[in-house]
């Protein structure tokens, strides 16, 4: 059964919110107000999170990482065939050049002054 991405990431921000909201709760009872309060509380629930939720962030960058590996591989088959066509066109202009024949001139421009 394949898994898909996005509900594991709606699930590890849902639990990087609650360490958050738990970490200021904390915090206000043990005293702490105003921007300390939020400064305090990001940085203990970034700490905890990064510990905590270590093996669901490995899952996550699991996931995308083999999903950027598709889009990439099908990146490089897109840029590889615009190549076979630009030299397929290039290989049509030389031989019209060496068949004598010349590129339809641009128009002339007139200049008043």
């Amino acid at each position: 059964m394949k898994s898909r991405t996005w509900p594991s990431i709606l699930a590890y921000t849902s639990a990087r919110i609650l360490i958050f909201g738990c970490a200021v709760i904390l915090l206000y009872v043990a005293g702490a107000r105003g921007l300390l309060l939020l400064f305090l509380g990001l940085l203990i629930s970034a700490l905890a999170s990064y510990i905590l939720l270590n093996r669901q962030r490995q899952l996550i960058a699991d996931k995308l990482n083999g999903r950027l590996g598709k889009a990439g591989s099908r990146f490089t088959e897109f840029r590889e065939r615009l190549e076979e066509g630009t030299k397929a066109e290039d290989g049509d202009a030389e031989s019209t050049a060496a068949a004598g024949e010349e590129a339809p001139a641009s128009p002339p421009t007139s200049r008043r002054g």
